[in-house]
């Protein structure tokens, strides 16, 4: 019972701080409006009312979400070509990023995400839990699930789907805290990820 409080008291405090400021976001995504993601051939047309976030974690990213971003995180990676990492490089020569390269299968990519998180979000705790086939965007691709720990100390839980196309990544990750929250939105997850198209 400790460690179930020692887990629900930093969820409680998120919950709390994002009902009394309202998500840092400057794009409100409407329920059936299509919008391009990252300006670019990526479109999708949400199943329900969304928030882009306007802090973008590299130039072909951005996130989206309900609640707030530490509450349930999705992030779109779109066209990331070879030699690029998925998010912003804070020092190429001091911390160099994971890339993405022409070599990399799509049974790599969980490492991809793996590496990448460790990285920027410097945890020590993280896990890939599963992976399988998996159309994404009409194409043939990958869906992973991984667990980590955060600077917070709170467990999370996660959900990607990838596809390689044209020889540019396309990757989109969900993240929660793994009690209640995760539960709570993977549906609006896959319905969201399901309604993404490239023109």
């Amino acid at each position: 019972m400790t460690q179930l409080r020692k887990w629900l008291a930093p969820i409680a405090l998120l919950a709390a701080l994002n009902a009394l400021s309202p998500v840092c976001a400057n794009g409100y995504r409407e329920k059936g409006k299509a919008v391009s993601i990252v300006n670019a051939s990526l479109t999708v047309t949400p199943p329900r009312d969304w928030n882009r976030l306007s802090a973008k974690p590299g130039k072909k990213a951005e996130t989206w979400t309900l609640d707030g971003e530490q509450l349930n995180d999705i992030t779109w990676y779109v066209g990331i070509a070879p030699g690029e990492p998925l998010v912003r490089e804070v020092s190429k020569k001091r911390k160099p990023l994971p890339k993405f390269t022409g070599q990399t299968l799509l049974v790599e990519l969980p490492e991809l995400v793996e590496a990448t998180y460790r990285s920027v979000r410097e945890i020590g705790t993280f896990s890939v839990t599963g992976s399988a086939p998996d159309a994404f965007l009409g194409q043939h691709g990958i869906r992973f699930t991984y667990a980590f720990i955060d600077q917070d100390n709170l467990p999370r839980q996660g959900e990607a789907r990838a596809a390689v196309v044209k020889g540019l990544l396309y990757l989109v990750t969900f993240d929660a805290p793994r009690l209640n929250f995760f539960a709570k939105s993977l549906q609006d997850f896959r319905a969201l990820s399901d309604a993404a198209k490239l023109s």
